[in-house]
């Protein structure tokens, strides 16, 4: 099955009152256990790399085990880029067939971040792909992007009504609290500034962090617009879970496959339960 695009996965999310799941990816495993996981709940995915996923793998290997992964695939998946910090970097996973780029100009003023974003908006629309913005400045770190707890800015729902209009995004990443990396307490997501950037906006909205937020608030989120939801963590957290299993409870193992094996199970558990609190699960053919 050929790829989707987020315009496409998130269009339909939105007329179907759910969001879906965007997993993070670096490996082999992790690809599997989330088209697995997708395939046996008949949900569309959304697979993304990372620029440090990209830097580690490489490329050519993640598009290429990611286009084996959906050959045999019957649900919609789409290959996205989480948090591109260049338009060089963007125009190279466009480049090599993802269908989706995410373009994060948060750390510049407003009217450089629409500009650099329609930039890359205006190219990938010429390609058929689609493009996800930032706006507000999200906690915690991705890769090698860090954002201090205490400056993380919040999205300004005036200035997310501008930017959409004037950058071509066709979904927004906002900022209301979530934190990228494991939280040390419950987070507090403001759900009325949610609320308010809904109303002003016409495209989707995105929840970046989301690993560790409790499923009330998910629930509330996707009610008031959020129609991506990004996992990380807590797959990683599962993977070396899985690993950490092996190893304790038989050290002598020394098989890749053996190791690695329960690891990829553990995730997909995750990526299930995920699936099925976003009300993604059975979606697929909608």
């Amino acid at each position: 099955m050929p790829f989707a695009t987020l315009q496409e996965v998130l269009a339909a999310a939105e007329r179907g009152a759910y969001a879906v799941g965007a997993f993070n990816t670096n490996n082999m495993e992790i690809i599997q256990a989330i088209v697995e996981a997708a395939e046996e709940e008949k949900s569309p995915v959304i697979l993304q790399a990372s620029q440090g996923a990209i830097k580690y793998a490489g490329i050519l290997y993640i598009t290429a085990m990611v286009r084996a992964a959906v050959e045999t695939a019957t649900v919609p998946v789409v290959l996205h880029l989480d948090h591109g910090t260049s338009f060089a970097q963007t125009m190279l996973c466009l480049k090599h067939g993802f269908t989706s780029v995410m373009f994060d100009g948060s750390k510049y003023s407003l009217a450089e971040n629409i500009a650099a974003t329609r930039k890359v908006a205006d190219v990938a629309h010429a390609m058929g792909a689609s493009v996800e913005g930032e706006l507000g400045k999200i906690g915690g770190t991705e890769d090698d992007i860090s954002v201090d707890e205490r400056d993380a800015l919040f999205t300004d729902p005036a200035e997310a009504e501008r930017f959409v209009s004037e950058s071509g995004v066709d979904a927004l990443a906002v900022a209301i609290g979530t934190a990228h990396g494991p939280y040390r307490g419950e987070p507090q997501l403001d759900f009325a500034r949610l609320e308010s950037i809904n109303k002003r906006v016409k495209v989707p909205l995105v929840l970046h962090g989301a690993s560790g937020v409790p499923a009330e608030s998910i629930r509330k989120a996707i009610a008031l617009g959020v129609c991506k939801i990004n996992i990380d963590t807590e797959l990683r957290q599962a993977f070396a879970r899985g690993v950490r299993h092996v190893a304790q409870n038989k050290p002598e193992e020394y098989d890749p496959r053996k190791i690695l094996a329960p690891a990829k199970e553990e995730m997909k558990k995750i990526v299930k339960e995920k699936m099925r609190l976003f009300g993604c699960s059975g979606k697929a053919g909608e």
